[in-house]
């Protein structure tokens, strides 16, 4: 492909689109956890907190488990174009599904809807942003950060738009006490998000994405063509190859790591803030579900900084820090995150009483270390992956990624269970331990890493 300075058309495109469907997701799973545990009759599903927190975490960790599926089907039939708009509409039925449910059943079968459907959607939409350039085109890693912050305006603004519709638009109250919840219009409005996702791209596709991702491989005697007109050579994975995969797969077992703790925003951390955070401001309770918010918000504000600092280290004589070494300074960084939740525990004593607060200024402190970690490790290998795998086996290799981010996410999700029988200061002095000493073993191995990496 010819390298020019601005990014393609079909790239912004495919970065919006992307933006409407994290819109949709975080905008359910804001209100998921909040839907589950609250009783029936104020509009959840009324179950208690080990059975919510299960859910959750088969749910959420189901979720990035499917991207295998979903490379797998777009890899060897229909193309990963083809593949992520049928996961897109499988997300808009799942939306709707909650919306509409009444019963537990119904919530399942639309909680598999969206895991399919995100299954469909998560590899094939990512590495079609790749597919935009080569491998060494100097706008890739920037595209990346670009899609990055993309995404997390979708779910900067989800918690707020659903989160306000469930917990005050549609909320009924009784002076300052809430009867029932609106959480079913929080699903619509996730679901709506997604339709428009879907029809902006109905709309686009033709004229701005060509050829990108239209297909899968046609299948010839000795090769395989991409639908980009990349030749791709229908052989054995080299040494070179092999070793460049045992990377990708080396550094998802800490990834593993790192969301097991960073996804506790929608589990644990949760729980722990409706139930002793003091979210009163200026007379205002602050509702739950906008905690979320932070750190996507943060992320579009620190990213293109980041970006812009990675590409000035880049230009130094030993170049960037090495991209195990940056997921290491991510884990540790996460770390001390919870070492703030840690003291919010200890401000109260770590109390089962919930008219105990603790201070949300350790809550907003955590968010924000949380997403300076985040900044040294997930975009950072999502374009590490796009160019390390081997292009047969690329869409795979980026569910593969994610199959990682499913282990750390079911991990998360059951953690919510144990900040009740455990209590918050022995569950997050346990995962500022582990994040902060998976980070140290990480640095120390970098450079051995960092040797399957790079070109022999």
């Amino acid at each position: 492909m010819t390298q020019t300075k601005r990014h393609p058309a079909g790239f912004w495109l495919v970065s919006t689109i992307q933006m409407f469907e994290r819109f949709s997701y975080y905008g359910m799973r804001g209100l998921l956890m909040l839907f589950l545990t609250t009783e029936a009759l104020k509009g959840g599903l009324g179950l208690d907190k080990a059975t919510a927190a299960t859910i959750y975490a088969n749910f959420t960790m189901f979720v990035y488990f499917a991207p295998l599926l979903g490379g797998y089907v777009a890899d060897k039939f229909l193309g990963k174009r083809n593949t992520f708009f049928i996961g897109s509409i499988m997300i808009f039925l799942g939306m709707f599904g909650l919306f509409i449910a009444n019963t537990k059943m119904m919530v399942y079968v639309a909680l598999i809807l969206i895991t399919l459907g995100n299954g469909f959607w998560k590899p094939n939409i990512t590495s079609i942003v790749g597919d935009f350039y080569d491998d060494d085109d100097p706008r890739k890693d920037g595209a990346y950060s670009i899609f990055y912050t993309f995404i997390n305006i979708g779910a900067f603004v989800a918690p707020l738009v659903c989160g306000t519709l469930a917990e005050k638009t549609f909320a009924v109250t009784n002076g300052t006490e809430v009867i029932s919840y609106g959480y079913k219009y929080g699903f619509l409005a996730a679901g709506i998000g997604m339709l428009i996702g879907s029809l902006i791209y109905l709309v686009s596709y033709k004229n701005l994405l060509g050829d990108v991702g239209k297909l899968g491989f046609v299948k010839t005697a000795e090769k395989e063509v991409a639908a980009t007109n990349t030749v791709v050579e229908k052989r054995p994975l080299t040494v070179q190859e092999k070793k460049r995969v045992a990377a990708i797969f080396i550094l998802s077992l800490f990834v593993i790591i790192f969301w097991a703790g960073f996804e506790q925003a929608g589990s644990s951390l949760t729980i722990y803030t409706n139930d002793f955070i003091n979210r009163n401001v200026g007379g205002f309770e602050v509702p739950t579900s906008w905690f979320q918010s932070i750190n996507p918000f943060l992320c579009i504000v620190l990213g293109p900084t980041f970006a812009w600092w990675f590409v000035q280290l880049s230009k130094r004589p030993k170049g960037d820090i090495p991209t195990p070494t940056k997921m290491g300074y991510g884990l540790i960084i996460l770390g001390l995150g919870f070492a703030l939740m840690v003291g919010a525990a200890l401000q109260r004593g770590n109390s089962p009483d919930p008219s105990i607060k603790a201070s949300i200024i350790w809550l907003i402190g955590a968010y924000v270390l949380h997403t300076v970690g985040e900044m040294f490790l997930s975009p950072v290998g999502l374009s590490m992956v796009s160019k390390l795998a081997p292009k047969q086996i690329a869409a795979i290799m980026m569910g593969a990624w994610l199959f990682a981010t499913g282990f750390g996410n079911y991990i998360a999700g059951k953690s919510a269970a144990y900040v009740e029988t455990w209590g918050g200061l022995q569950v997050f002095g346990f995962v500022t331990a582990v994040t902060v000493g998976a980070g140290i073993i990480l640095c120390l191995i970098s450079p051995w890493v960092q040797k399957l990496m790079v070109e022999e």
